[in-house]
């Protein structure tokens, strides 16, 4: 049986009373500090001040508690707007949002569908939303845009983590190696490359994601325009 249909234990008198939702919660805490190296059924059990056996009783595994850690952050993720195109521009924003706020969530998604009642809430408004659009192309739409926001989000938290590794934020790591580049580009072997490094807009995080999303909504309306 999932987790989600097991029942917790029974509370009992203690001094220090467990449920589900805590043992998530603490988890979540400890990963939005120090990543997902840093959770384990044993430093949560340390964190609550529980021994670790306790948590068995609610948790079977650091899977079940990976997916729950997930779908605790979906209840974040509220899509929301009128018609498919502002909902799945919603979805897309908190859905990165979230993974700003929690890094460790760019490492878990992606894969199997995530089945918990908070994921499943999300994904039936995106569904709702398209509705009116057939039924043989809604999966591959959705599928598209968490493709996107997927790639864009592990991207920037890559970098993110890069700038701490090394010290160097974007622009930094950019002026040491533009010696370099400017060397390789004079070779004349990069033309295309070239032009756009030196004529094209440089944008932001924010306005690289916007642009890239409005192209794939682009795209969506003109093959559901074509139904």
């Amino acid at each position: 049986m999932l987790v989600w249909e097991r029942p917790e234990p029974p509370e009992r008198p203690t001094p220090a009373p467990l449920s589900r939702d805590r043992i998530v919660r603490a988890a979540i805490v400890l990963a939005d500090a120090d990543g997902l190296d840093a959770v384990s059924l044993r430093k949560v059990a340390t964190a609550l001040d529980v021994g670790p056996m306790r948590l068995y009783g609610y948790i079977d595994s650091k899977e079940e508690l990976l997916d729950l850690m997930v779908d605790a952050v979906y209840a974040e993720i509220r899509p929301a707007g009128d018609g498919w195109r502002e909902v799945l521009r919603s979805h897309a924003e908190a859905t990165r949002r979230a993974a700003h706020q929690h890094e460790w969530l760019a490492d878990l998604l992606g894969g199997r569908p995530q089945l918990g009642p908070n994921a499943l809430a999300n994904g039936e408004t995106v569904l709702t939303a398209l509705g009116g659009v057939d039924v043989d192309a809604v999966m591959p739409v959705a599928g598209a845009v968490n493709a996107y926001v997927t790639g864009a989000v592990r991207r920037e938290i890559a970098e993110r983590r890069a700038e701490r590794a090394t010290g160097m934020d974007q622009q930094r790591w950019q002026a040491s190696r533009g010696p370099y580049l400017v060397r390789t580009l004079a070779t004349g072997r990069f033309p295309a490359l070239e032009r756009v490094v030196r004529d094209a807009a440089h944008h932001d995080a924010d306005e690289t994601f916007r642009i890239g999303l409005d192209c794939l909504l682009d795209g969506i309306a003109a093959r559901i325009a074509k139904e």
